[in-house]
């Protein structure tokens, strides 16, 4: 009977220890930041298990824009920083030489919003899209990393469809986004590419890059991948598409276990879609067991503690 009554206290103990490391685990909530129309403001869903998402607030505008001349909010990217804060970068205009930025600690007060000439030093330089923030951890510095058509660059890949724009990614680090580094070019894929996004790969110890090649002749427009062993790279050569033959721009990637979730913005299809992969190598498309708010845009998962999201709702 003691054997018995131990074995049933060992039972329970183990139990208990497994029910504390899972509701450690659920802690958390995803939540993606997004924009609509032409860049109306940063809109927020939220999901749990990575493959159903609603929206905050009632689709509502969580923050209106004012950087820039045009005051577009599109693209927006929003990270924990590891000064704890998040931060948020995002396009300012379609035409303009910089982007916009904000931090915050909560999501729904914003520090005043900032315009950084991250282009401005470049006459030929035409936009700045899409740009995005990764944390190194190592360094202690964050990389703000976006596309640029700077004119006359790259000739061998520029084209007349498109408004001739050629891009490629550039970038620049800093600690404080007070003061920064000299911009420089991040990747040079060979062909016209924007939208990257960049995850550490703690399992390989790599940074792995999904990108979107923007060629129009013959025409591309899927997202590919590339990896270094450095965040400022160099980086390997693109991968053949991760994407099908739709128009697919905008990723942001999720890892839930040991499978990668990439999704994206079928834009021509005025719908969001993804793809999955556990080797990076091989992916499937299940964008038809996704659910996303109407008319969401992209822009970029993060997570947050569920007394975080708490106050979101």
């Amino acid at each position: 009977m003691k054997k018995v009554l131990s074995l049933i206290f060992l039972l329970a103990f183990l139990c208990s220890c497994t029910a504390v490391k899972k509701s450690a685990s659920d802690d958390e909530v995803y939540l993606y930041s997004y924009f609509k129309g032409n860049g109306d403001g940063l809109h927020l869903a939220y999901s749990t298990d990575g493959y159903n998402w609603q929206a905050l607030k009632n689709d509502e505008i969580f923050l209106k824009p004012t950087a820039g001349k045009d005051k577009l909010m599109r693209d927006p990217c929003i990270i924990r920083g590891g000064d704890g804060k998040f931060h948020m970068v995002w396009t300012v205009s379609w035409n303009e030489k910089g982007i916009g930025y904000a931090s915050s600690d909560d999501l729904l007060n914003w520090s005043e919003q900032q315009y950084i000439p991250v282009m401005e030093h470049e006459e030929g330089a035409r936009n700045t899209w899409a740009p995005e923030i990764t944390y190194d951890k190592k360094k202690k510095e964050y990389m703000i990393y976006w596309a640029t058509t700077i004119t006359g660059l790259f000739p061998e890949t520029q084209v007349a469809e498109d408004a001739a724009y050629n891009h490629r990614m550039y970038y620049v680090t800093t600690k404080d986004f007070k003061t920064f580094s000299d911009t420089r070019l991040l990747y040079e894929p060979g062909f016209n590419s924007i939208d990257a996004t960049i995850v550490k790969d703690d399992d390989k110890d790599r940074y792995v890059m999904f990108l979107k090649d923007e060629t129009r002749t013959p025409p591309q427009k899927n997202i590919k991948i590339a990896e270094s062993k450095n965040l400022t790279g160099p980086y390997s050569p693109a991968s053949s598409p991760i994407t099908g033959s739709y128009w697919a721009e905008g990723p942001t990637v999720l890892k839930l276990d040991d499978t990668w979730i990439v999704y994206f913005d079928k834009y021509r299809d005025k719908k969001m879609g993804a793809v999955q992969s556990k080797d990076l190598q091989n992916w499937t498309d299940i964008s038809e067991q996704i659910s996303f708010p109407q008319g969401m845009r992209h822009g970029s998962i993060f997570k947050v503690t569920k007394a975080e999201f708490a106050k979101l709702q």
